[in-house]
């Protein structure tokens, strides 16, 4: 099939399921619809790939949409509580690792594929260091990628449980006047945020540059931002197809005889940072939606998505706890995997 007709056939898939979960009001119905829609393409033998550029400027506009969220309450709260955090963060790479040392000394999945599989977060570095230690790549992709579609689609549907039925929803306003100095801070920050991250070698420099710096505007200087709802349709769009490509027939079929594993495995670590969010709300008075979806070990761009498309949570909060435990796994992940794996090994 042509390349053209298979993004046309895409794009059609999408906008479908996008309607349908929008019209039983899902949050981030613009991310899941595609996002589904390629999954099915995928796995039907699609071979079309979302080019590298528009999946960073997509990236960087998640970043400046997630920025102006921030507030200077945060800091009072994160220094009075930072044992908690910090405690959640440890907590949920224990049990990942835990669930993946289990998987792999059961011999569920060959080699260390399953602890490589199971680290919660720093997707792309776990792949590639997972081949060093004889772990096979396929399968440690699949299992990344799929605990972002489960737990993204998990927060969404917990989210809508969440949502008051009788509460007005507010009309989309696609096309809004442009501030053009809001609007043009947006691009720049999307920009240079991305240009100096990637300097910098971080990971997933461009939604973390434009997070950081956009928020340091922000808080600094009170900076604006205007995000149009055609640009962030259009960045949930790519975002979506970039996840949902990268599942294959071929990887589908290599994971088939140990799925129902990594299912319950994906299920029970959703399950425990459900726990681990239950006590923040008990023990704190968060709001039980913000702590789940802080909590939440899926991909930091897609609970971003979710937690702008919910109303009446604390964005501030969630963002703070997802970052730390992205720093977390960015600085210590690839260390514990090494030890866990040989754990595994002896």
């Amino acid at each position: 099939m042509r390349p053209s007709l298979q993004w046309t056939i895409l794009l059609v898939l999408s906008l479908a399921l996008t309607a349908i979960f929008e019209l039983f009001a899902l949050p981030a119905a613009l991310l899941i619809g595609p996002m589904v829609a390629a999954i099915v393409a995928g796995v039907n033998g699609a071979t079309i790939r979302v080019p590298r550029l528009p999946f960073i400027a997509a990236q960087s506009i998640v970043g400046c949409l997630i920025a102006p969220s921030l507030s200077p309450d945060i800091f009072p709260s994160f220094a009075a509580n930072w044992p908690v955090f910090v405690a959640a963060v440890i907590a949920t790479i224990a049990a990942s690792s835990f669930l993946g040392w289990a998987i792999s000394r059961w011999g569920i999945l060959p080699g260390t594929t399953g602890v490589w599989g199971s680290a919660p977060g720093a997707a792309t570095a776990m792949v590639l260091m997972a081949g060093a230690f004889g772990a096979d790549q396929r399968l440690v992709a699949f299992m990344q990628y799929l605990r972002v579609i489960i737990v993204t689609l998990g927060a969404a549907m917990i989210a809508r449980l969440w949502v008051v039925p009788d509460a007005p929803v507010p009309r989309t306003v696609w096309f809004p006047e442009i501030e053009w100095i809001a609007f043009g801070t947006t691009i720049a920050v999307a920009v240079a945020g991305g240009a100096l991250a990637r300097l910098a070698r971080m990971p997933s420099p461009f939604f973390i540059g434009s997070f950081i710096l956009g928020s340091l505007l922000h808080l600094g200087a009170g900076a604006e931002f205007q995000l149009p709802e055609w640009l962030l349709a259009a960045s949930y769009l790519v975002i979506g197809w970039t996840i949902g490509l990268n599942f294959k027939r071929q990887t589908m079929v290599h994971a088939a005889r140990a799925l129902p594993q990594i299912l319950l495995s994906i299920l029970a670590l959703m399950a425990f940072c459900g726990a681990i969010a239950w006590f923040l709300s008990h023990e704190m008075g968060i709001d039980p939606l913000t702590a789940y979806l802080a909590t939440s070990p899926g991909g930091m761009d897609s609970v971003a998505i979710i937690a702008a498309a919910s109303a009446n949570v604390d964005i501030s909060f969630i963002m703070t706890l997802q970052a730390l435990r992205f720093l977390f796994v960015l600085l210590f992940g690839p260390s514990i995997a090494r030890v866990v794996a040989r754990w595994v090994k002896s």
